[in-house]
C-alpha cells in the first residue's frame, strides 16, 4: 500500500504479500497438483513480485498416507528443489507444519534446505507442542510464524494468555487466522489491536489469514493491514479450503505498489485456474455462508458441496439443531 506523507508518496515497507495457493488450495484436492502446475505457480509468484510462497505442508509420511495425499502435503526437500532449484530469487519459500502431523526431528537444518520459513498451525490446546516446534525451527535457522486456529471459538482471557505465551517465544510472526470465515471487519480491527499489543512488546509482526465464507476475506485483510498487520495471506483466484481465501489479484490491485505485477497472475488464471474450476469446487456458496454466519467449521458445507446438495433450508435447519 502507498501512504501519503506530506507531499511525498511512500510504500509501507513492512507489508509482505504471502501466497498460500498451493498449501490452502491443496486442501481441496489432497495436494494432487501436477509438477507443471506447481512450477507455473512458482514462476507466476516470482514474476508477480510475491514476497513469500507457501509451497505446501511438511507433514510426516509416518503419520499421513502418501497413497492418499500428494507430494505437497509432505514437501520433501527433493520435491521442492525439483520446482525451485536453489530459488535464486527475491521470493522466500515457506511450508506449513500442522501440530500433531509433523515430526520435529524430521526438520532439516536451514543450511540443508531451500525452505526459508516454517509456518506452524495450532489449536489452542496444542500450544505446548507448537511452542516446542517454534523453538526447534528457530534453532535450526528458519523464520517462523504461528497460526492460532479457531480463535472465533475462544474466550478473551484464554486468547490473551496464548498471546502472552507466544510473545515470549522466538516466533517471528503471529497470525490472526479466521478459520471459519466468521469474522467481520470490526472484529478484525479489535483482534489486530489485541495481537499487536502483545507482539510489539517483543518485536514481532502480525499476519492475517482470512477465509471467504461471508465474502469478507478481502475486506478483512485490508482492515487488518490498515491497523498494523503486515503479513497478508492470499491465494490466486481465492483457491483454498471451502470458501477460499483473499484473492491475490484483488490485493495487488489495492496495494498499488509497483513492485507487484498483475499481468503474470492473470496469465496463470487463464491457463491454469480456469481449467481447474471445471475439476474442483471452492469459493463462496450458500452452505459456506451459513457455517460462517453460525461460526462453525465448514466441514458440513464441504460435504454438502461434494454431494451437490442444494436443499439450503434443510441444511440450515440441521445446522441450527446441532
Amino acid at each position: 500500500m502507498i501512504e501519503k506523507k506530506g507531499s511525498i508518496l511512500s510504500v509501507r515497507e513492512d507489508i509482505k504479500v504471502f501466497d498460500c495457493t498451493i498449501r490452502d488450495g491443496g486442501l481441496v484436492n489432497n495436494y494432487h497438483f501436477t509438477d507443471e502446475f506447481i512450477k507455473a505457480h512458482y514462476e507466476t509468484c516470482v514474476a508477480a513480485g510475491v514476497d513469500y510462497m507457501e509451497i505446501g505442508k511438511n507433514n510426516s509420511p509416518t503419520i499421513m498416507s502418501e497413497d492418499e495425499f500428494g507430494a505437497w502435503n509432505f514437501c520433501k526437500e527433493e520435491d521442492i528443489r525439483k520446482i525451485v532449484g536453489e530459488n535464486n530469487t527475491d521470493m522466500k519459500i515457506a511450508v506449513m507444519s500442522d501440530i500433531g502431523r509433523t515430526v520435529p526431528s524430521e526438520l532439516l537444518p536451514k543450511s540443508e534446505s531451500v525452505v526459508d520459513m516454517i509456518r506452524i498451525a495450532t489449536y489452542i490446546h496444542q500450544l505446548p507442542a507448537a511452542i516446542e516446534l517454534i523453538e526447534e525451527a528457530h534453532a535450526k535457522g528458519y523464520e517462523t510464524t504461528v497460526n492460532i486456529m479457531a480463535i472465533s471459538k475462544s474466550f478473551d482471557d484464554e486468547l490473551n494468555e496464548v498471546l502472552e505465551q507466544l510473545a515470549k517465544t522466538n516466533v517471528d510472526i503471529i497470525y490472526i487466522a479466521d478459520s471459519f470465515g466468521s469474522f467481520y471487519p470490526e472484529q478484525i480491527n479489535k483482534l489486530t489491536e489485541k495481537y499487536l499489543s502483545y507482539a510489539e512488546k517483543t518485536g514481532k509482526k502480525i499476519g492475517i489469514h482470512a477465509h471467504n465464507n461471508l465474502q469478507l476475506a478481502y475486506a478483512n485483510t485490508i482492515e487488518a493491514m490498515m491497523y498494523g498487520a503486515s503479513f497478508l495471506d492470499v491465494t490466486i483466484s481465492g483457491l483454498g479450503r471451502g470458501a477460499g481465501n483473499c484473492p491475490l489479484e484483488l490485493l495487488i490491485g489495492f496495494l498499488k505498489n509497483p513492485k507487484y505485477k498483475l499481468m503474470p497472475v492473470l496469465k496463470f488464471i487463464e491457463e491454469y485456474i480456469v481449467p481447474l474450476e471445471k475439476e474442483l469446487d471452492w469459493g463462496y456458496s450458500i452452505p459456506y455462508m451459513l457455517t460462517g454466519q453460525l461460526n462453525e467449521h465448514p466441514r458440513a458445507a464441504m460435504k454438502a458441496r461434494d454431494e451437490g446438495d442444494t436443499k439450503y433450508r434443510e441444511f440450515y435447519r440441521n445446522l441450527l439443531a446441532e
